[in-house]
């Protein structure tokens, strides 16, 4: 199946056969990524920053994760 027909019949899927779709794709890929060569390593490196520059763009900050400054990630048993 050529890729253009694959991507015309996409929307025609359920949500559900979609992300199986994505999840199969995505394993096939890290399955592949130790055989990329050192150019498509760099390629793929490049389209990673490029997709990166958007969490930057608004102030120059990776500040997301601020809003969980002061709260504990795990609520430990009292061992009293």
């Amino acid at each position: 199946m050529e890729t253009q027909a694959i991507l015309k019949s996409l929307p025609k899927l359920s949500i559900n056969e979609r992300l199986k779709i994505a999840e199969f794709a995505l394993q096939l890929v890290n399955e592949q990524q130790k055989f990329l060569t050192k150019e498509q390593q760099k390629h793929q490196l490049a389209l990673a920053a490029i997709t990166a520059i958007e969490d930057y763009a608004n102030d120059g900050e990776l500040n997301v994760f601020s809003d969980l400054d002061g709260e504990d990630f795990y609520d430990y048993p009292d061992e009293d």
